[in-house]
């Protein structure tokens, strides 16, 4: 079975499952659907957890052990299982199908004491590792949780969420600018919360408010700038730029990731050109429904000029970065966003500013 976090709730309340599946690199969601599996569990009578952290060298034999054994101190358990990498090994994979194995046995009889649940949580799979056998057993017979960031469209009904839970009375005002400070770090956003609830109880949070509270702690990806860019929001991606610079992140990733961007929506905009259907184009580049409105207003306001300039200027910058540290490639970045959608008046100035 596979859920999302925000119908893990509904999903708790028709049962607990033998086994959850939580995987993604969301920090706040993985601890938040942790921590309601626990308390559910906890409140059948789940009292006792044996946690186990697989790391190289990891001794895969503990697992079916402990299951196996019976309890010192309580007869229901939660064995918490913590995968540090998805690569796991053949030894590893081995392992986990022979404890697939018994469990899903186990749960096909009747008269098996389900006094076990299993938590398994770690980083976001790749296709290989989420159609490995022993995976899709566990998925069979209990719930697979992928983690992913919750998009900015369907953040201000998050914050609303959880603001209500906290009894936090935020502002239209407060409620924008936790948002336009923190987008992208949901965790600090629910920290920054709890902040306020206990400094402002369900008094009403002014914009006045809340700015001597927050300290700035928005952070963000790649994929989420490129997201921006497709939408044609210069500015949010400029933002972003800025925080990811501030982060220490290597402009190499961003060029790797612009080009590969860029590159496809230029042979797209060529294709269409030359008359290609639109729906063919979108399955030839594997543009998922979801995407495709982003795409769709990106094909609709890039000229095919402006996309062969921004590939032009995107390969100085690479150079630039290559051969000379005199210049903020981040900036140079920023010029390369107005230049996807403003590209006959950005060709008029020089990436070179030093010397224009």
């Amino acid at each position: 079975m596979k859920i999302y976090h925000n119908n893990l709730t509904s999903t708790l309340n028709q049962g607990i499952k033998p086994v959850w599946l939580v995987f993604g690199d969301e920090p706040w969601q993985k601890n938040d659907s942790i921590a309601l599996i626990k308390n559910h569990a906890k409140q059948q009578g789940f009292s006792e957890t044996i946690r186990f952290t697989v790391e190289s060298g990891f001794d895969w034999q503990s697992i079916s052990e402990e299951y196996l054994s019976m309890s010192l101190f309580a007869n229901q358990r939660i064995l918490e299982i913590e995968f540090s990498s998805i690569k796991i090994g053949d030894a590893g994979h081995k392992a986990m199908l022979e404890i697939s194995e018994r469990l899903v046995k186990d749960c096909q009889d009747p008269h098996f004491p389900q006094d076990v649940i299993f938590i398994l949580h770690g980083p976001k799979l790749d296709g290989p590792s989420s159609n490995r056998k022993w995976f899709k057993s566990l998925m069979n017979i209990g719930c697979y949780l992928p983690l992913y960031d919750i998009e900015s469209k369907m953040l201000p009904s998050w914050l609303n969420k959880q603001a209500r839970a906290l009894n936090v009375n935020l502002s239209p005002q407060a409620s924008s600018l936790l948002i336009t400070m923190l987008e992208g770090n949901l965790l600090a956003l629910a920290q920054e919360l709890q902040k306020l609830s206990l400094l402002f109880g369900n008094q009403e949070i002014t914009l006045n408010d809340a700015e001597q509270v927050l300290i700035k702690q928005a952070k963000f990806n790649v994929f989420q700038v490129l997201d921006a860019l497709l939408l044609g929001d210069c500015k949010k991606c400029i933002t972003m730029l800025d925080q990811i610079q501030h982060e220490g992140v290597s402009p190499a990733q961003l060029i790797w990731a612009f080009h590969k961007e860029i590159s496809s929506l230029n042979a797209m905009l060529f294709k269409l050109s030359q008359g290609h259907p639109l729906n063919e184009i979108y399955k030839e580049y594997r543009i998922w429904d979801k995407r495709k409105p982003l795409y769709h207003y990106a094909l609709n306001n890039i000229s095919l000029h402006n996309a062969e300039c921004a590939l032009a200027r995107l390969a100085d910058i690479d150079l630039l970065s290559k051969s000379n540290n005199e210049f903020n490639i981040y900036i140079l970045l920023a010029d390369l966003c107005i230049t996807l959608y403003h590209g006959e008046v950005t060709q008029q100035f020089s990436l070179d500013y030093d010397y224009a």
